[in-house]
Order: structure tokens, then C-alpha cells, then sequence
């Protein structure tokens, strides 16, 4: 991905910012979904034909994980070790839903809708994040 797009992207051109930003987002997009699944376990587990158990002990890891996510994006410089285990996580993560969707979920039709989406949105954290981490480490040479 080239460093212009990224800084389109992130509406900066400044590559640690462009790093920052997309954790940033990473951070409220997956709070926002930890604190669904914390809050609305029962309704979202019949909507989507996942057991609430599942998705409140998702909601705990989600939020935990998201409030890490925004430390890490509120450093000035975040280290860089510290974003590629974000990116591993965020792969790991996509990779895993989708496994789940295949080997073990039987879930409702908006299930089946919403579980691809997220871990394509998920992953799409994990690319932008690693060109920007990339990017960064560019700059720096």
C-alpha cells in the first residue's frame, strides 16, 4: 500500500500519526463491539444464533483488548513490537472466526452475514496497520 494512500487514509503524512490513527480506530470499532457483546449478550446471541455465554466472554476479551489497542495508540511512538501483536491478533482473530463459522457455530442467517464482516473488517485493521507500521519504519531510515 503506498505511503499516499495511507496518509489519505488517515488524513495525516506523518507516518507515526498514520499508525496512531489506525489504532485509533481499531480501538473504538472493537470497544464498541466488546461493549455490545457486554451489554446485549442475550438479544445479540439470539439475533446472530450464538450462545450469550460466548459472546459476553467475547465481550470481556473485546473490551480488554480495545482498551490496550488505545493505550498503545495514545503513545507517541508507539513500539513497533507492541503493533505487530496487535496485527497478530487482529489475523488471528479473522482467521478464527471464520474457522468458527465453518467448524462449530450454526448460526442465524444475520450470523452468517455479520461474522464474515467482521473479521473482513478486523483484517482490514491488521493490513492498514502493518502498511503503516511499515511506512513508519520507512521513514525512519
Amino acid at each position: 500500500m503506498s505511503q499516499a494512500l495511507l496518509a489519505g487514509l488517515a488524513r495525516t503524512t506523518r507516518p507515526q500519526s498514520v499508525v496512531r490513527r489506525f489504532l485509533a480506530l481499531d480501538a473504538v470499532v472493537t470497544g464498541a463491539n466488546g461493549i455490545a457483546y457486554l451489554t446485549a449478550s442475550g438479544p445479540l446471541g439470539e439475533l446472530l444464533g450464538v450462545d450469550a455465554g460466548l459472546l459476553l466472554e467475547l465481550g470481556v476479551f473485546l473490551t480488554v483488548f480495545a482498551a490496550g489497542v488505545a493505550w498503545l495508540a495514545s503513545r507517541p511512538q508507539p513500539p513497533a513490537l507492541a503493533v505487530k501483536l496487535v496485527v497478530d491478533a487482529n489475523v488471528l482473530w479473522a482467521v478464527l472466526s471464520v474457522v468458527a463459522l465453518v467448524a462449530w457455530l450454526e448460526p442465524t442467517t444475520a450470523g452468517l452475514l455479520w461474522t464474515p464482516m467482521q473479521a473482513a473488517t478486523v483484517a482490514g485493521f491488521a493490513g492498514l496497520q502493518w502498511a503503516a507500521l511499515r511506512a513508519a519504519a520507512s521513514a525512519t531510515r
